[in-house]
């Protein structure tokens, strides 16, 4: 089944019973009629991978996958390397979405938990919700995805969309807002492995960011609410991580405090700059599950 706009908006709205995931070992398959994969390969949590589109049977993703937590960050420390190597345990929930658990440790002084559920065939929803065991300050979860092709890397400024080129620096950061561009400057970003020097780009209209692919026609959207993210990055368009993220929370917590923060990917052919704002304004209306 070809992933168009219109089976986009449609399933969006509701028209038909969202796909589930299957569980299949310590992994997790789904096929949507739009995308076809595995979440947790291997039991990792290193978000989708591989993810096929079904119309034409392309990879879609690479590396670490999408959707997969990467660094966790706060204003002083560096929490382990990456969530994927964080160790965890899942489960199928009764309507077929994923729950990912992460348990306080010595390295991690917080709970995490990622739900993974499909909203719609090519739209997929994942709500982190974060239990600090210590206080915290200005927490970042960090979100990403690899994916494979998708040369052209944009975000949603209040100018409209903003490519991210070459000529700009490696690594663009686009904020929410002057305060959110203080803090990815923080010296958070100066922990090893692979420190990041971030170019702080124009502010955000909204954190949604988009990569697409001139070959098959393909968008690749990412988004979240805006009290729930900080920021979107990339690289320039054509370096060949291929990637989007999300900077998730960005607050204090104090001990035993839960914050939730909802994102979502969708991937679709013939997706306009309009109807990606579009479906960034539907997500806003939803409620969440």
């Amino acid at each position: 089944m070809a992933v168009g706009i219109c089976f986009c908006c449609s399933a969006l709205a509701g028209a038909a019973e969202p796909p589930a995931f299957v569980a299949e070992g310590n992994a997790f398959r789904f096929d949507t009629g739009a995308l076809r994969g595995v979440l947790r390969g291997e039991g990792k949590s290193r978000g989708l991978l591989p993810v096929t589109d079904c119309a034409t049977g392309t990879n879609l993703a690479r590396s670490v996958g999408l959707f997969s937590h990467y660094r966790l960050l706060d204003a002083t420390t560096r929490y382990g390397v990456a969530g994927w190597e964080w160790a965890s345990t899942a489960e199928l929930l009764p309507d077929g979405a994923v729950a990912v658990r992460w348990t306080a440790d010595a390295v991690h002084p917080f709970d995490m938990t990622a739900t993974y559920r499909w909203s719609a065939p090519n739209a997929l929803d994942v709500t982190t919700t974060v239990t600090a065991r210590k206080e915290l300050k200005r927490l970042e979860v960090f979100l990403a995805s690899y994916l494979e092709g998708f040369d052209a890397a944009f975000a949603y400024t209040k100018n409209g969309f903003l490519e991210a080129k070459k000529t700009d620096g490696v690594w663009q950061a686009f904020p929410r807002d002057a305060e959110a561009a203080q803090l990815i400057g923080d010296g958070r970003w100066k922990h090893p492995p692979h420190p990041v020097d971030w170019v702080i780009r124009p502010t955000l209209a909204a954190p949604l960011g988009l990569r697409r692919d001139a070959a098959s026609g393909l968008a690749a959207l990412v988004m979240a609410l805006p009290q729930d993210c900080f920021a979107v990055s990339m690289p320039f368009s054509e370096e060949p991580h291929r990637s989007l993220y999300l900077s998730l929370f960005g607050r204090d917590l104090k001990a035993g405090e839960t914050a939730g923060a909802r994102a979502r990917l969708v991937i679709g052919r013939g997706i306009t700059d309009e109807q990606a704002v579009k479906l960034y304004e539907a997500f806003l209306k939803e409620k969440q599950p």
